[in-house]
Protein backbone atom coordinates (compact mmCIF):
# COMPACT_ATOMS: atom_id res chain seq x y z
CA UNK A 1 0.00 0.00 0.00
CA UNK A 2 1.63 3.23 -1.06
CA UNK A 3 -1.13 5.93 -0.82
CA UNK A 4 -1.82 7.79 2.28
CA UNK A 5 -5.26 7.65 3.72
CA UNK A 6 -7.28 9.38 6.47
CA UNK A 7 -9.13 7.68 8.76
CA UNK A 8 -12.33 8.26 7.15
CA UNK A 9 -10.71 6.60 4.10
CA UNK A 10 -9.54 3.58 6.08
CA UNK A 11 -13.26 3.06 7.33
CA UNK A 12 -14.67 2.62 3.57
CA UNK A 13 -11.51 1.04 1.86
CA UNK A 14 -12.06 -2.83 0.97
CA UNK A 15 -9.47 -5.48 1.80
CA UNK A 16 -8.10 -6.14 -2.00
CA UNK A 17 -7.10 -2.55 -2.22
CA UNK A 18 -4.78 -2.39 1.28
CA UNK A 19 -3.87 -6.27 1.03
CA UNK A 20 -0.50 -7.25 0.23
CA UNK A 21 -0.18 -9.61 -2.74
CA UNK A 22 2.75 -12.32 -2.80
CA UNK A 23 2.05 -14.12 0.41
CA UNK A 24 5.46 -16.42 1.70
CA UNK A 25 4.65 -19.98 1.97
CA UNK A 26 6.36 -22.58 4.28
CA UNK A 27 5.68 -26.64 4.48
CA UNK A 28 4.31 -27.44 7.48
CA UNK A 29 6.90 -29.78 7.98
CA UNK A 30 9.86 -27.66 7.09
CA UNK A 31 11.71 -26.95 10.30
CA UNK A 32 11.63 -24.02 13.06
CA UNK A 33 14.69 -23.32 11.92
CA UNK A 34 13.78 -23.45 8.39
CA UNK A 35 10.81 -21.06 8.92
CA UNK A 36 12.89 -18.40 11.16
CA UNK A 37 15.78 -18.32 8.05
CA UNK A 38 12.97 -17.64 5.46
CA UNK A 39 11.06 -14.91 7.35
CA UNK A 40 15.19 -13.14 8.11
CA UNK A 41 15.61 -13.43 4.18
CA UNK A 42 12.25 -12.30 2.90
CA UNK A 43 12.32 -9.78 6.01
CA UNK A 44 8.53 -10.71 7.23
CA UNK A 45 7.41 -11.52 10.57
CA UNK A 46 4.86 -14.42 9.39
CA UNK A 47 4.82 -17.37 7.13
CA UNK A 48 1.43 -18.82 5.63
CA UNK A 49 2.01 -22.56 6.12
CA UNK A 50 0.74 -24.76 3.33
CA UNK A 51 -1.44 -27.77 3.56
CA UNK A 52 -0.32 -30.98 4.47
CA UNK A 53 -2.55 -32.63 2.07
CA UNK A 54 -5.86 -31.62 -0.83
CA UNK A 55 -8.81 -30.26 1.33
CA UNK A 56 -6.87 -29.32 4.21
CA UNK A 57 -6.27 -26.14 5.94
CA UNK A 58 -3.51 -23.31 5.79
CA UNK A 59 -1.92 -22.38 8.72
CA UNK A 60 0.08 -19.08 9.62
CA UNK A 61 3.55 -19.02 11.64
CA UNK A 62 4.82 -16.20 13.84
CA UNK A 63 7.57 -14.65 15.00
CA UNK A 64 5.27 -14.53 18.06
CA UNK A 65 4.73 -18.27 17.90
CA UNK A 66 8.65 -18.64 17.62
CA UNK A 67 9.42 -16.16 20.67
CA UNK A 68 6.76 -18.23 22.40
CA UNK A 69 8.97 -21.20 22.21
CA UNK A 70 12.16 -19.87 22.49
CA UNK A 71 11.08 -18.83 26.40
CA UNK A 72 8.66 -21.73 26.95
CA UNK A 73 9.60 -22.82 30.92
CA UNK A 74 10.10 -26.57 31.58
CA UNK A 75 12.53 -29.07 31.89
CA UNK A 76 12.42 -29.94 27.67
CA UNK A 77 12.95 -27.22 25.70
CA UNK A 78 11.64 -26.72 21.98
CA UNK A 79 14.87 -27.90 19.57
CA UNK A 80 14.25 -25.54 16.59
CA UNK A 81 16.27 -27.78 14.52
CA UNK A 82 14.31 -30.46 14.75
CA UNK A 83 10.54 -29.28 15.70
CA UNK A 84 8.59 -28.80 12.31
CA UNK A 85 6.12 -25.70 11.51
CA UNK A 86 3.08 -27.88 12.14
CA UNK A 87 3.65 -28.24 15.99
CA UNK A 88 3.76 -24.56 16.45
CA UNK A 89 1.23 -22.76 13.65
CA UNK A 90 -2.14 -21.78 14.34
CA UNK A 91 -4.57 -23.66 12.35
CA UNK A 92 -7.16 -23.28 10.86
CA UNK A 93 -7.10 -19.64 9.99
CA UNK A 94 -9.09 -16.22 10.38
CA UNK A 95 -9.59 -15.45 6.64
CA UNK A 96 -11.85 -12.42 5.09
CA UNK A 97 -12.99 -12.07 1.33
CA UNK A 98 -11.49 -9.34 -0.76
CA UNK A 99 -14.09 -7.54 -0.66
CA UNK A 100 -14.91 -6.97 2.91
CA UNK A 101 -14.27 -3.20 3.97
CA UNK A 102 -10.90 -3.11 6.24
CA UNK A 103 -13.02 -1.40 8.96
CA UNK A 104 -15.02 -4.71 9.19
CA UNK A 105 -11.63 -6.23 9.33
CA UNK A 106 -10.03 -4.41 11.75
CA UNK A 107 -13.32 -5.19 14.09
CA UNK A 108 -12.67 -9.07 13.43
CA UNK A 109 -8.64 -8.57 14.15
CA UNK A 110 -9.27 -6.81 17.81
CA UNK A 111 -12.02 -9.86 18.41
CA UNK A 112 -9.63 -12.74 17.42
CA UNK A 113 -6.92 -11.59 18.99
CA UNK A 114 -4.85 -11.46 15.49
CA UNK A 115 -2.84 -8.86 13.96
CA UNK A 116 -2.95 -10.76 9.90
CA UNK A 117 -5.70 -11.67 8.32
CA UNK A 118 -5.26 -14.13 4.52
CA UNK A 119 -7.76 -12.66 1.82
CA UNK A 120 -9.09 -15.20 0.42
CA UNK A 121 -11.21 -14.96 -2.89
CA UNK A 122 -13.55 -18.62 -3.23
CA UNK A 123 -10.76 -21.31 -2.47
CA UNK A 124 -7.89 -19.12 -3.81
CA UNK A 125 -5.01 -16.70 -1.17
CA UNK A 126 -4.38 -13.83 -3.22
CA UNK A 127 -3.31 -11.68 -0.01
CA UNK A 128 -2.84 -11.06 3.37
CA UNK A 129 -4.14 -8.10 5.00
CA UNK A 130 -1.58 -7.00 8.09
CA UNK A 131 -2.02 -3.93 10.86
CA UNK A 132 1.20 -2.58 10.68
CA UNK A 133 0.10 -2.28 6.58
CA UNK A 134 -3.00 -0.60 7.42
CA UNK A 135 -1.60 1.96 10.37
CA UNK A 136 1.71 2.72 7.94
CA UNK A 137 -1.30 3.64 5.65
CA UNK A 138 -2.59 6.62 8.08
CA UNK A 139 -2.24 10.39 7.50
CA UNK A 140 -2.85 12.08 10.54
CA UNK A 141 -2.66 16.47 10.52
CA UNK A 142 -0.50 18.17 12.23
CA UNK A 143 -0.37 17.86 16.08
CA UNK A 144 -2.39 20.03 18.55
CA UNK A 145 0.07 22.20 20.25
CA UNK A 146 -1.74 24.11 23.19
CA UNK A 147 0.35 27.46 24.04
Amino acid sequence: MQKMMTQETVRELQCRQVMRRGCIFVKSDATVSEAIRKMQTAKVSSLIVEPRCKGDAYGMVTRKDILGRAVEPGPRRFNFSEGKVFEIMTKPLVTVPPGLKVKYALRLMKREGVRRLPVFDGKEMIGILCDSDVFKGLRVGPPNHKR
